[in-house]
Formats: C-alpha cells, sequence, structure tokens
C-alpha cells in the first residue's frame, strides 16, 4: 500500500456550522472573506483540486476540478485546535474541556504561583501580542509570568527569554500543565515566549504546546500499533502529546512544515504523514490579519503541484484544516466552522463530491480503510473517491 498525507491547513474554515450562533460566531467564513479582501485569491492549485467546489461556501468552483472535495461538521462542542486534530483522529470528545472565562479563580492562581515559586500578572482574556505590550515591561522588571485566557480551554503563559531561559519557561508550563487537571483541566497550555525591548516586544518561534493525552483511541494508534510509520510535522507532537507517533519533525512555520513534507515525499515512508501548518491561525488569523494569510494562503498553494508531483501511483494527498479564525471578525478568537476536505490521488476519480460530512472523524475512517482497517469512528469516504 502508498502514503497518505494528511495537511492541516491551521484555521482556514469554510463557513459557519450549524450551531455557530451558540459561539457568536454567526457569519464566518474564513477561506470566503480572505479571498473577498484579496479580491479574488491567487490559489490556482488549490482550486483546480475543487477547493471552490465545495457546497454551501459562497465561493465559485471550476467545471472539471482534479481532485475529489466536501466538508465536514465538528461533533465535539468547541472550535479549538485540540478537539479538532482529535477528532480527525478518530477522537470525538463528548465533555468538552474546561474554559474559564474572564479569569482563573484564587485557588487556581494562589496554587500555581505556589508550585513555581514566583508571583504572576495579568490572569485575563487577550489577545497574544497586544498583552506584552500592555504587561511585557512589569514582567522584564519582576520577572513574574504573564498568564492570559481566550475563548478556548487554554492557559496562556507569556515570558522574555532574556528574563527567564527557555528550558525554565518549559518547566513552569509543564507545572502548570500538571496543576490543571483533573476537574480543570484544560486542554493545552501553551508557552509563549517573546523578545525585544519596551515599545518593541514580539513573539518567537520557540511557543510549545503542553497537551494532555488524548483520552481515547486515535487513527494514530491504530496505524502505529500495526507498524505503520506515523509521522507528526509541526505541533502534532505537541496536540497528541507525541502518543501514537513513530517519528516527529516539529518545525515552527509553514516554510518549515511544507519543506519537511516534501522531504518526506522524496525519502519515502510506509504509513501515514500528518502536518499542521500554524501560521495561518497563529500569525493571522488571531491577529485579524486577512492580508498575511491571503498571503499564507497562495504561498502554500504554489507547492501544491510539487507535492503532487512526488505522489506515487497509490498515494493520497488530503487537505483540510481544525477548525475557522477568520480574521475579517470582531475579536481574535477562533470560529465555529465547517471544516474543508480536498483529496488528490492518481487513482481517484476527477471531480468526487463527498458531500457535507457529519464528523471530522470521516477523515480517520478513511485513513483506516486505505490501509485495509476499520475504524470505529466515522464513516469512509474512500469508496466515493474511488468511484
Amino acid at each position: 500500500m502508498g502514503k497518505f498525507i494528511a495537511i492541516v491547513l491551521d484555521s482556514v474554515g469554510v463557513g459557519e456550522l450549524p450551531d455557530a450562533v451558540e459561539f457568536g460566531d454567526v457569519g464566518a467564513n474564513t477561506l470566503k472573506h480572505v479571498d473577498e479582501f484579496r479580491g479574488g485569491l491567487d490559489i490556482p492549485n488549490m482550486k483546480s483540486l475543487g477547493l471552490y467546489n465545495i457546497r454551501e461556501t459562497g465561493l465559485k468552483g471550476i467545471k472539471h476540478p482534479k481532485g475529489c472535495y466536501g466538508k465536514a461538521r465538528e461533533r465535539a462542542k468547541a472550535k479549538d485546535t485540540t478537539n479538532g486534530h482529535f477528532e480527525i483522529a478518530g477522537l470525538i470528545i463528548k465533555t468538552p474541556f474546561k474554559v474559564f472565562g474572564d479569569s482563573f479563580p484564587p485557588r487556581i492562581m494562589n496554587e500555581l504561583e505556589s508550585r513555581i515559586g514566583t508571583k504572576v500578572i495579568g490572569n485575563y482574556p487577550a489577545s497574544g501580542t497586544e498583552i506584552i505590550k500592555v504587561l511585557g515591561d512589569e514582567h522584564v522588571k519582576t520577572g513574574y509570568p504573564i498568564v492570559y485566557l481566550s475563548a478556548d480551554s487554554l492557559m496562556q503563559i507569556a515570558m522574555h527569554e532574556s528574563v527567564i531561559p527557555l528550558e525554565r519557561q518549559y518547566e513552569i508550563c509543564r507545572i502548570a500543565r500538571e496543576l490543571m487537571s483533573g476537574d480543570d483541566t484544560v486542554s493545552r497550555i501553551i508557552c509563549r515566549p517573546f523578545t525585544g525591548e519596551s515599545g518593541n516586544y514580539y513573539r518567537t518561534e520557540n511557543r510549545k504546546d503542553f497537551s494532555i493525552d488524548p483520552p481515547g483511541y486515535t487513527i494514530l494508534d491504530m496505524l502505529s500499533e500495526n507498524g505503520k510509520d506515523v509521522i507528526g510535522v509541526g505541533k502534532i507532537e505537541d496536540i497528541f502529546n507525541g502518543r501514537g507517533l513513530t517519528e516527529i519533525n516539529h518545525t515552527r512555520n509553514n516554510k518549515e512544515g511544507i519543506q519537511a513534507t516534501i522531504s518526506y515525499l522524496k525519502e519515502g515512508f510506509d504509513g501515514f504523514l500528518f502536518v499542521n501548518l500554524v501560521d495561518f491561525d497563529m500569525l493571522y488569523g488571531h491577529r485579524n490579519n486577512p492580508k498575511g494569510y491571503a498571503e499564507a494562503l497562495e504561498y502554500f498553494d504554489t507547492f501544491v503541484p510539487v507535492m503532487i508531483d512526488l505522489l506515487d501511483e497509490d498515494d493520497i494527498l488530503l487537505i483540510t484544516a481544525d477548525h475557522g479564525c477568520d480574521p475579517t471578525m470582531p475579536g481574535t478568537d477562533h470560529t465555529r466552522e465547517h471544516i474543508p476536505i480536498v483529496v488528490y490521488g492518481k487513482n481517484l476519480k476527477q471531480g468526487g463530491d463527498i458531500g457535507i460530512r457529519d464528523t471530522f472523524s470521516d477523515i480517520a475512517a478513511t485513513v483506516a480503510e486505505y490501509f485495509g482497517y476499520h475504524f470505529p469512528e466515522g464513516t469512509s469516504f474512500l469508496k466515493e473517491m474511488e468511484g
């Protein structure tokens, strides 16, 4: 059997989910709104595969797409990276991880300060780039880590690399990870290192996520248990806490992630390559930057033909997302959206519409069937593409 490559364009949603009103995300449509802002995205290669042919996205498709296409709804009541990737991998989280809203309670903050041996500052919802502008000087003066929240199930901790060395930053976040468990479990603790001087602080690429172990079985577990290569590129390692992966390449940005993907295709492997390209979300979605978002999509698109040319006869390339983060919407949080599914393989039919899938886990079921297995969650669309 060949290779299956799944690339997650982090946050490239394709329109609100039916329950978007519950999340304050009515009208969200990341891809469409970025396209409109750009006056038409220059992404001919993804369009040729059928990205704009996906139903009910408000985008105009082409007559004869070369790939198969559709979109999926998220069953988990969430709109974050962890839930999205877990569901893509076949694990649907039925009880949402804890979201603390406006602040972490004193009992948590007091215990965190006791465990790390220093006070912390912040403890309110904020954009990561904004909070270091506001509290960066105080942090540099006192050495107190900056703790902040978002609408997702996260605790984020920002620290200056010249004030607190990276290894100590990671240690602090590991301590926070141990603390935020049990009834207080959040999906991730995110270490947000920054550097620079007063008035010009900026985040570095030394971010590290401290996730929980997947609380159930995933396609990564199934494949690795059966002797397949399961390679995680980008923050896949962090999201799954390393579980189910046989090889890790912790790339830090889209450019590195794309080059790593191409390298693996050139070298060859026997199994599943799972890639996360984080820049769409981290650099542009959360920062309300549709121009940068558009340019990142156009940059990725230029490499799609390179990847396709490197596919062997039986290989499959799937491009998807994990949630939305519409940079044209008010606020800086993720948006509750469908994810695109665009698939190409030399032995797959052209122009295959796989419709609107009931769960992201249909991807896991499809990967499993491709390798000759049956995954207990989701419904495979492999035969729909084979025609």
